[in-house]
Order: C-alpha cells, then structure tokens, then sequence
C-alpha cells in the first residue's frame, strides 16, 4: 500500500535516554506534525554497537529520517579510566547508524554530539569551524574524537551520495529522566542526587572541586524543540550548536545554590578541593542558531531547574541513578 505523500517516519536512537525523552514529550504536547511517525527505540530493542542488529532495526521500521542520540556516555571519571571503551564502542555505533540509514535510504539524519569535542586550547568562545581544530581535553579522548568522525562521516556521505546528514552540538543538556548517578552521572544531575541525600540524611552538602568552573546549561524540552527545528528546517551539513548564549553562563557554585534552594536544602555546603573541576569553561557562541532563529525563548535556568528537581524527588524510586 502506497504511503499518503508528505509522511515521515522518525526513528530516534536512544529513545529513552534524557533529550529522546524530552523530544517524545514536546511531540506528544503537540509539536509533532500530521503525517509524521515517531518511533523511540532504546538499547533493548537492538545493540547498536551490532552492525546486524543495526541493519535488522533500520530494515523493521523503514525510517525516512533518524534522530541519533544513542552513545555510551559517562561523567568526567568514569571517562578518564574507559578512554579505549569509549572511542570503540561510540564509533561501533555511530558507523552502524549512518550506514544502516544510508543504506536503507534515509532522507536526514540529525545527529548528537557535545562541546567535549573541542579543542582543549582554543579561543573562546567557540565555535561550529573550530572542531578539528587540535585535541580535545586528554581526559576524555576516546568519547570525543569517536564524536567528531560523526562530523567527517556525514561530510563523507554528502560529497559521496549527496545524503543530507547533519549533527548538533548542545551544550550540557539537563532535565527530567537525566543519569542521577553521582559517580558517573554529568555535573547538574549528580548534584540533585546529592542534595537529595543530603536532605534526606541531614548531612553537608559536599561538591567537588572549587566550584568556579563555568558552564552553560541548556534544559532538555529546550534542546528537544530546537531539534525538531534542524530535522525539518536546518539543510546545512556543518554542525550548529545549540546552546542558550554566553551570557548565561554560570558557574557550578552558582547551580548549586539554585539547587539547595530548589530542594529546600537547609543544611552545610563544602567543596572538596581536592577533586578535579575538570576545564574551567568551554563557552560556546550560539549566533549560528542566533541567526536562523533570532526569537527562540529559553526557558530560565532557574525555572529549568526547579522544574527538574520537582521531577526528581517525584520519581526518586524510579530515576537512573
């Protein structure tokens, strides 16, 4: 049976994790559009590090364009031990994902990648012509030069095949159903976690590192409908960064204290200055995004993040953490 002209079947990789959740969300509040198909698939329903299993997804479900989220992520120390697991296993499955898609002639394909992948000694702020530009930070090699092949391969399959496959580069993204997991999970989320236990032990509220360190934050439902936007607008192979602007940056003391206060945590905060901060900032520019989309609204931190920890405390039992 022909299929009605104009339908799009969207299959998105890591599907259950923080961004596929905030983008089956904002589509299911309304920002998906008649004609399209959305389909979320996680690591259950194939290993996309198997090129088979790959091939045996992308055969089932036919997709015309693909939204690709799934890597193996981790925070700062788990990435220092698992450089080699990390560069294997996220160019296993990226190589996987855009062939299958090309090979079963996928019109677009958005993928994710991170400011991570930027030069360690650059000029900030950064931006999209500055990737390849030296190494990333030696702390997380493996992840972020697996990520930058995505770049090189979708410039491989345009100048090869003429396929319209793009990347984005969010900056640390935050919300609802992100890993709560203090050792391995990402800077925000890990001090929601901690706050909590705080709270519920009444013990100090301890951070690691000075807390200077600067970052800007971007909340998941933002990043979500600034992806529907590049699936259907954006036409550019070159990555574009997505991220709220430099003047939002704040610093991980900063966040913090928006925490306690969100969790109505009353008690002592330390930092242990002894543990790394990592780099101190990687401002990103976002007039790229600026420039296509001069009037989009991001949600303020603050309310992003209240929103965030209400999240937390109301699925402690069932959050990754």
């Amino acid at each position: 049976m022909a299929e009605p002209a104009g339908t799009s079947r969207i299959l998105v990789t890591g599907g259950s994790g923080l961004v596929g959740k905030a983008i089956e969300k904002v589509v299911a509040e309304g920002a998906g559009r008649p004609g399209e198909e959305w389909i979320f698939v996680s690591s259950k329903d194939a290993d996309l590090a198997d090129a088979g299993q790959t091939r045996a997804l992308f055969e089932k479900h036919r997709p015309t364009h693909v939204i690709h989220l799934a890597a193996m992520v981790g925070g700062l120390f788990r990435n220092i031990k698992y450089n080699l697991d990390f560069w294997r296993k996220n160019v296993h499955i990226n190589d996987n994902v855009l062939h299958s898609a090309y090979e079963v002639g996928v019109q677009k394909v958005v993928s994710c990648l991170s400011t991570c992948i930027f030069p360690d000694k650059t000029t900030y702020p950064i931006d999209e012509t500055m990737i390849h530009n030296g190494p990333p930070h030696s702390s997380n090699f493996g992840y972020s030069y697996a990520k930058r092949m995505i770049d090189v391969q979708n410039r491989g399959y345009f100048q090869q095949h003429g396929c319209r496959f793009t990347a984005v580069i969010p900056t640390n993204v935050f919300g609802p159903h992100d890993n709560f997991n203090i050792e391995d999970g990402h800077v925000l989320p890990g001090l929601i976690h901690k706050t909590y236990l705080a709270q519920r032990d009444g013990t100090a509220l301890t951070i690691w590192g000075t807390g200077k360190p600067r970052r800007q934050f971007i909340y998941s439902l933002d990043l979500a409908r600034l992806f529907l936007w590049v699936l259907r607008e954006y036409d550019e192979v070159e990555p574009i960064i997505l991220s709220v602007g430099e003047e939002d940056e704040v610093s991980i003391k900063e966040a913090a204290e928006i925490i306690v206060e969100a969790m109505g945590f009353k008690g002592e905060l330390t930092f242990d200055t002894s543990k790394s901060d990592g780099q101190f900032k990687k401002t990103a520019s976002n007039s790229k995004l600026r420039r296509y989309l001069p009037d989009f609204q991001f949600t303020p931190f603050k309310q992003a993040v209240t929103e965030t920890c209400a999240w937390f405390n109301a699925n402690y039992g069932q959050a990754r953490k």
